[in-house]
């Protein structure tokens, strides 16, 4: 809307109302030397279509995922989302539907929500899902602490091979508590090493997350890695891409008591990030320290069937110092979108989805293979991304294909497991035959192009 400053006039009757002489008076409780002495140099002001036309064009130097093409993957990719998705979540009682405090007002989401959970726990094959995870990030600080506190021990196990922004938000939630964080030796192969893991399992062990597929994408040994925990009282948590747990064994298949993951390729746009929608499933026996919302079925006086909060302390919402998480804000509309989205896909089509990651990054592995100045470091079996190690830097590569057009991928050359050279290349059921063919010309091109200079 249009913005319409105060006059002279107005200003002096403000003052005059709350009796101060002058705005600078408002500010006396300031120390003298944070004060600005002189006007602030901007420029001239704009009117109201001058200021129109100048955001525009600048916003016109922005390109996204609908101009380019996008092999970014490392958590948040590139889906295909059908329009009913965001045609369904539009509606103004979806829209703007608030948090579900009043039961009685709050059937509608208080059903998306319990929807939602019963879509988690089919994915994970675990006994019950909560809500309002910001993200899987979040979401697996949030496991860490659960299972810390049911083991009642004060170490974690981390895979060298986790995604490192969940690491990150990992060591940002524990830190000033005391607890540990240990990590766990990635082999050669690209996957942890069971025999390392085994040798720095010890007493004091309460967690052990196991990302699968890992970062790199690559398969992790999770049978071997749940074997080596089995008999001690650490908790595994699992991190999963939830489309792979079409073609791939559930947590609860391999032992984990809680499993965490983003959501983000169930119908939800990339946008620049976020918001992103975590979500968290657990064992019966773990059900109580559930963080976030869950939502139970229950029947009224009248055996009417409704939809209530449960499992829960007020104090987590209200009360900061008695909270058990600070998990509270709904992303219930996320959420929704999740929802319709599994809704539409269904069982048969959710395989068919994990199918086609599968076949995609199978025609990635073919294009590249015998391109001079490509090696593939992995050989192991790869879920919808993979790493290709270059002949040159990697991010000289993501320059070179920016400028035509493509989004290349991840420079691994901060990751612990990885080199300068080395490019995390995702695909999704949306990248076709002829960009996946494209993507090899560039990296035939940029070969000959670095080699020549």
């Amino acid at each position: 809307m249009p913005y319409v400053p105060h006059t002279p006039e107005d200003i002096q009757a403000m003052l005059k109302v709350i009796g101060v002489e002058n705005v600078d008076d408002l500010f006396s409780d300031l120390p003298e030397n944070v004060r600005l002495k002189e006007a602030l140099d901007l420029p001239d002001g704009l009117c109201e279509e001058e200021v129109l036309r100048y955001f525009m064009k600048t916003a016109g130097q922005n390109h996204g995922q609908d101009e380019l093409t996008s092999f970014l993957g490392g958590g948040v990719y590139d889906c295909a989302i059908p329009a009913a998705v965001d045609a369904i979540i539009s509606r103004s009682e979806f829209l703007t539907a608030y948090t579900p405090y009043q039961p009685e007002v709050s059937q509608g989401t208080l059903q998306a929500i319990y929807e939602w959970q019963t879509f988690v726990c089919r994915l994970t094959g675990l006994d019950v899902a909560n809500a309002s995870m910001y993200d899987g990030a979040t979401a697996l600080g949030e496991a860490v602490l659960l299972a810390l506190a049911s083991s009642r021990k004060q170490s974690v196990i981390l895979p060298e091979t986790l995604n490192p922004r969940y690491h990150r938000v990992v060591a940002t939630m524990m830190r000033g508590s005391g607890n540990k964080i240990l990590m766990a030796k990635a082999a050669p192969v690209g996957t942890i090493d069971p025999d390392n893991l085994a040798e720095i399992m010890t007493d004091d062990i309460g967690c052990v997350v196991i990302q699968n597929p890992n970062y790199l994408g690559l398969v992790e040994q999770v049978d071997a890695l749940a074997k080596v925990v089995e008999g001690s009282k650490a908790i595994i948590v699992a991190a999963v891409n939830p489309v792979s747990l079409s073609v791939l064994k559930t947590p609860a298949q391999y032992g984990a008591q809680i499993a965490v993951g983003e959501a983000q390729p169930f119908g939800i746009p990339c946008s620049w990030g976020g918001p992103l929608l975590g979500f968290m499933a657990c064992t019966d026996k773990l059900k109580r320290r559930l963080p976030g919302r869950v939502v139970g079925a229950t029947t009224d006086n009248r055996g009417n069937s409704g939809f209530v909060l449960t499992l829960q302390t007020r104090e987590q919402h209200i009360r900061r110092e008695k909270a058990t998480s600070n998990i509270c804000s709904n992303q219930g509309l996320n959420a929704l979108k999740a929802t319709v989205y599994m809704s539409m896909l269904g069982t048969e089509g959710l395989l068919e989805l994990g199918e086609a990651n599968l076949i995609r990054i199978a025609a990635v592995r073919r294009a590249v293979e015998g391109i001079e100045g490509v090696e593939l470091p992995y050989e192991g079996p790869v879920f919808n991304e993979m790493v290709l190690r270059l002949s040159h830097p990697a991010r000289e590569f993501i320059a070179f294909a920016r400028q035509n057009g493509v989004l290349a991928g991840i420079n691994l050359e901060s990751f612990p497991v990885g080199t300068e050279n080395d490019l995390l290349v995702a695909v999704t059921e949306k990248r076709t035959a002829s960009e996946i063919d494209n993507l090899a010309e560039l990296l035939t091109r940029f070969h000959r192009e670095a080699e020549a200079k």
